[in-house]
């Protein structure tokens, strides 16, 4: 069966204007084009936007659309991919919830702070501030609010503190051309992982390897991360990778 352009329009949400656009690039091609210039579509092509459209709620651009698409072998290859990159997200978006969840009990236990935590680094409105790019990403994106949550000015002092500890020696250690493999740099890894644990937000190696890709695909995480240094959202998703790696043969 073969569809219009109008037909596919109403079927998926995707403008008529948009459709035009992809054949015009080349990244969505009609099955045919009739004598009187109408553009049809058929299975084949409705499994294509399927897959482009899963790349959009990825964040890709039309131009990483196109690449990934060429490089994938099969439809099956490109679903796991994308399932794949999926369940990352879904992953950071758990651990975002989880965070707010741990804030909101927090606040409604009335427990207070030290004063040393309370005066450390922002206060509350200076969080705001600072989140407001992210919080405003993360609620147009995937529906989380984080202003709906109660910050707590010193948790978060102590973790940006640790998190900006971590990126800049990583940093450091690929402006100095070490290996994502090198000990130093699997160190501090291990310590990065081993502080988040210690501080509430459950993650092993292999949920750290699935986080690390999600940043390094998402285009405003990775952004924050390649403004810092570039080629850093790689980095530390190879080593990452690097770190799943030791541990199995550890275990092995």
């Amino acid at each position: 069966m073969e569809y219009t352009v109008k037909e596919v329009s109403a079927m998926t949400g995707v403008t008529i204007k948009a459709l035009h656009y992809y054949h015009k690039i080349g990244l969505l091609l009609p099955c045919r084009v009739t004598e009187a210039g109408y553009r049809l579509y058929g299975k084949k092509e409705l499994e294509r936007l399927q897959q482009i459209l899963f790349y959009r709620e990825l964040e890709f651009s039309l131009r990483e659309i196109q690449t990934a698409l060429q490089s994938e072998s099969d439809r099956i290859t490109c679903l796991k991919r994308q399932q794949k990159l999926l369940y990352a997200q879904r992953q950071r978006t758990d651990s975002l919830l989880d965070t707010i969840r741990k804030s909101i009990r927090s606040a409604l236990k009335g427990e207070t702070m030290s004063e040393q935590d309370l005066f450390q680094g922002f206060d509350q409105q200076g969080w705001e501030k600072a989140l407001k790019p992210q919080s405003d990403y993360l609620k147009e994106n995937y529906q989380i609010d984080l202003k709906t949550a109660e910050i707590n000015p010193g948790e978060l002092n102590e973790k940006a503190a640790e998190a900006k500890r971590f990126m800049d020696a990583m940093s450091e250690a690929l402006r100095n051309q070490i290996s994502a493999a090198d000990e130093r740099v699997q160190n501090l890894v291990r310590d990065h992982l081993k502080f988040l644990n210690d501080h509430g937000t459950k993650m092993d190696a292999g949920q750290f390897y699935h986080t690390s890709q999600f940043l390094s695909q998402d285009q405003f995480h990775r952004k924050m991360m390649e403004d810092q240094q570039i080629g850093l959202s790689y980095f530390l998703l190879a080593a990452a990778a690097q770190h799943v790696g030791n541990l199995k043969n550890t275990e092995e």
